[in-house]
């Protein structure tokens, strides 16, 4: 299994990036991917998720500015981020669980991408 995370880089405050997720090496219909970030000197958190069936989640710090959606023809999550803020900087990672409830959350990943850098700075 493969995860390749990609689309990070440096963006302004107010700017938008759009990260994807592409995997390899499982059925990728069957999957629950989820997107987290590190920052430096911060633990690991999770940002938002989507379920095989669709159901989303996110984190309340990026309510109504990220939005994650999948393309399972593509083998592809996405990862929409709008009005990024300075504290949006950080290492994103996708992951990747088998979905067994068609939900999703922060729970045990067993598959995880490298990661790709957000820098939002003026």
């Amino acid at each position: 299994v493969q995860l390749q995370a990609y689309g990070g880089g440096l963006v302004q405050p107010g700017g938008f990036l759009r990260l994807s997720c592409a995997a390899s090496g499982l059925s990728f219909g069957d999957y629950t991917i989820g997107w987290f970030r590190q920052a430096p000197g911060k633990e690991r958190e999770g940002v938002s998720c989507i379920s095989s069936v669709g159901r989303t989640s996110s984190a309340d710090s990026v309510k109504g500015r990220f939005t994650i959606s999948r393309d399972n023809a593509k083998n592809t999550v996405y990862l929409q981020m709008n009005s990024l803020k300075p504290e949006d900087t950080a290492v994103y990672y996708c992951a990747a669980v088998y979905d067994y409830s068609g939900g999703c959350g922060w729970g045990e990943y067993g598959y995880w991408g490298q990661g790709t850098l957000v820098t939002v700075s003026s």
